[in-house]
């Protein structure tokens, strides 16, 4: 296990969602035209000439990421790449509740196209939910973490999200925020234990906010269980409100072992939808991204610092 893991900086800017910009931002339905394509394109560009400009304002560039999808960023990544940065690319069909690849049986080429830093994965897995649905799900991620570790020049970054089961809702009363403050800390432990055993061997598990200090020394001990010393964990800021994603950052950083973040629509969707809107201008959605993105990662730094 010695040869899996990252365990350095890594602070992402995600900006590879699909179905969000389509759907939500533009409104569109279906398939798109090639003029809707570009339009989406032009909006990502808006965000990823914040992470620029965020790195130009003095976040390490050697710490710094970004996540941009192929469909409608192919071009960010060729540029990313270019420019020394690290880029990360998922490998999963956008707003699906079971994982499977964006791709098909071409997964592999894809990320041979680009050979990204990261290869991610986006996956919905509860260890007490449906078996059947886990096995198909971990058979796949399987598959894609046996080729990663192979022939792969990419590493293997895996979103890991714990749905509430109707039973586990009903244990807490259909409390939603008891769920995520009582049961997921375990549940997201179980199943990383699970996809383990299933031969699934991330490099980085981005691992959703977590409250207690406690609770992300458990994810980080699970995670670097039986010899896994290197993996690294990152926190996920799942579209939550600024304060929100802050204190989770704060918790997170004073455990060893979690390594960053990787949060997206809490950096980028208000100013875009205020540049879409006509609401500020490009330059002024650009310097709120970064400025957003650098306060994050300003906050990991000095938590980390102060516990090192």
């Amino acid at each position: 296990m010695t040869s899996i893991g990252f365990d350095k900086p890594l602070y992402v800017l995600p900006f590879d969602h699909r179905g969000l910009f389509q759907t939500q931002m533009f409104g569109w339905k279906g398939t798109i035209t090639a003029e809707q394509t570009a339009e989406i394109a032009s909006a990502k560009r808006v965000i990823y000439d914040g992470f620029k400009a965020a790195i130009a304002a003095g976040v390490p560039k050697d710490k710094a990421g970004l996540l941009v999808d192929e469909q409608f960023g192919a071009a960010i990544v060729r540029d990313a790449l270019a420019e020394g940065y690290s880029v990360s690319c998922p490998a999963e069909k956008s707003d699906q509740d079971e994982f499977d690849f964006e791709q098909g049986e071409y997964f592999a080429a894809h990320i041979q196209a680009f050979h990204p830093a990261f290869s991610k994965v986006f996956v919905r897995y509860n260890p007490e939910g449906d078996k059947v649905l886990n096995q198909r799900q971990s058979a796949r991620l399987k598959r894609l973490s046996g080729y990663l570790h192979g022939s792969s020049k990419s590493m293997f970054m895996f979103d890991l999200v714990v749905p509430p089961t109707p039973p586990q809702l009903e244990r807490v009363n259909g409390d939603k925020k008891a769920y995520h403050r009582e049961l997921r800390p375990q549940l997201m432990v179980a199943a990383i234990k699970q996809l383990q055993s299933a031969q699934v061997e991330p490099d980085v598990w981005t691992i959703e906010g977590l409250d207690r200090i406690e609770d992300c020394a458990k994810v980080v001990v699970t995670a670097r269980r039986g010899g896994r010393t290197r993996v690294g964990c990152i926190i996920l800021g799942g579209g939550e409100d600024d304060s929100k994603v802050r204190e989770w950052l704060v918790t997170a950083a004073k455990v060893p072992g979690f390594i960053g973040f990787a949060v997206g629509r809490t950096v980028f969707w208000e100013p875009l939808i205020a540049f879409q809107k006509k609401m500020i201008t490009r330059e002024e959605a650009v310097a709120e991204i970064a400025e957003r993105y650098r306060s994050f990662v300003e906050i990991f730094e000095k938590r980390a610092y102060a516990a090192a």
